[in-house]
């Protein structure tokens, strides 16, 4: 098994929304495939508009 190819998860401490990063976030602009540690520091949570520090990775 290949660790760098693991992708990290991250949910919103918030609402509990999970950024998937397979389908990106269409409707903030960010496109399919983009981990979420390349999201723009001002990209917000598209349920409750959490900043991008509130979520939280999954283990």
């Amino acid at each position: 098994m290949d660790d760098q190819k693991k992708i990290k998860k991250y949910f919103c401490s918030v609402c509990g929304y999970e950024y998937d990063h397979e389908q990106g976030d269409p409707d903030g602009g960010i496109g399919p495939g983009t981990p979420f540690e390349n999201l723009p520091d001002d990209w917000l949570c598209p349920i409750c508009g959490a900043t991008k520090i509130m979520f939280e990775e999954v283990n």
